[in-house]
């Protein structure tokens, strides 16, 4: 049946705000937002440009990122977000996958230790393997080991803000907050061709809990036990749920965590789904009862205001009460 309403004249288009405009002049849509002809945004490391309500954008080929925070919280090249606490060492990610010949230049290593009483596991300590140098990143500060079996890959470290950056020449790059949080860049180069609980980097989440053996795994906890390095440590059976535990302290913790679903961080909420950043900071403050707690909280907002910036969505959350940085000690 007809239904009256309104239609722009002929050669005009609607631009979705109620006026009509010509074809040159239409707007583009990225998450939830409009944009004017010419307007340009970047998305990961492109440039995209809005012309004639489409987005044309450059074709360069970006770092991947995975990210281990607080409490057993890991988010995969390929952004599948899973939680695994177990006590060993585990592979991060490396190149030395496939058959047990196959030769890598590289592989990264988390330890994991209890952090607080209820059993959840937090980053102690990274090893880095390039070629026949070894880094171990503990204690806020990381050792050199020269090892005699290897090739040599060069790397170079900066402090940037609050974080220490390695970068080696082959293409992989470590950014560490001297905490429990820890990102791991990787060129394009090596898609497909790692492994561990950073899962696969081939664009395709639903793959990523490939374990050792190489099967697929619908268990983030059969998937994370593959990858420990010492056959010593004990498998992890269930997942621990320490406001479960603590029940004493989950108020606390979802008001506190309340800040990543509050109006703070209203820009970046259509960018970024603050839902499972909400939900392991609670984790996450329910876990730390024996000290640090703050520490733990600031560190699981943190990292979703770290996705934020990501998207071009950055916000000032940090003030006197929650969370403060003395700028002036870190520039």
């Amino acid at each position: 049946e007809c239904v009256s309403g309104c239609v722009c004249p002929e050669g005009l288009f609607d631009d979705g705000k109620g006026g009509c405009v010509k074809e040159k002049d239409c707007p583009c849509v990225h998450n939830n937002q409009w944009y004017s002809p010419g307007q340009k945004i970047t998305v990961d490391c492109n440039t995209c440009t809005c012309q004639k309500g489409i987005w044309s954008c450059t074709e360069d080929v970006c770092y991947g990122t995975c990210m281990i925070y607080g409490s057993g919280h890991y988010v995969t090249f390929d952004g599948k977000f899973f939680d695994f606490d177990g006590s060993c060492e585990y592979v991060a990610t490396q190149d030395f996958c496939g058959d047990k010949n196959s030769s890598g230049s590289f592989s990264i290593i988390t330890e994991n230790v209890p952090c607080g009483t209820t059993g959840v596991t937090c980053s102690k300590a990274i090893k880095i393997f390039l070629g026949k140098t070894e880094l171990k990143l503990e204690n806020k500060d990381y050792n050199e080991i020269q090892r005699d079996i290897g090739d040599d890959v060069h790397y170079w470290n900066r402090t940037v803000g609050l974080y220490l950056v390695i970068e080696a020449s082959n293409g992989v790059m470590l950014i560490w907050d001297k905490k429990t949080t820890v990102f791991i860049k990787l060129t394009p180069d090596y898609k497909g061709k790692v492994c561990g609980l950073c899962g696969n980097f081939d664009d395709k989440s639903n793959n990523d809990f490939t374990t050792r053996n190489g099967l697929q795994e619908t268990n983030a906890l059969k998937f994370g036990n593959s990858w420990k390095q010492s056959p010593i440590c004990p498998d992890v059976t269930q997942e621990i749920k320490p406001c479960d535990v603590k029940p004493h302290r989950k108020s606390w913790a979802e008001k506190e965590c309340s800040i990543i679903r509050s109006e703070v961080f209203k820009i970046c909420h259509s960018k970024v789904d603050p839902n499972p950043f909400y939900e392991a900071c609670v984790h996450d403050a329910c876990s730390c009862d024996s000290g640090g707690d703050c520490e733990c909280f600031c560190s699981a907002v943190a990292a979703y205001a770290q996705e934020c910036t990501k998207v071009q969505a950055c916000v000032f959350w940090r003030t006197p009460d929650i969370c403060p940085i003395f700028c002036d000690y870190y520039n």
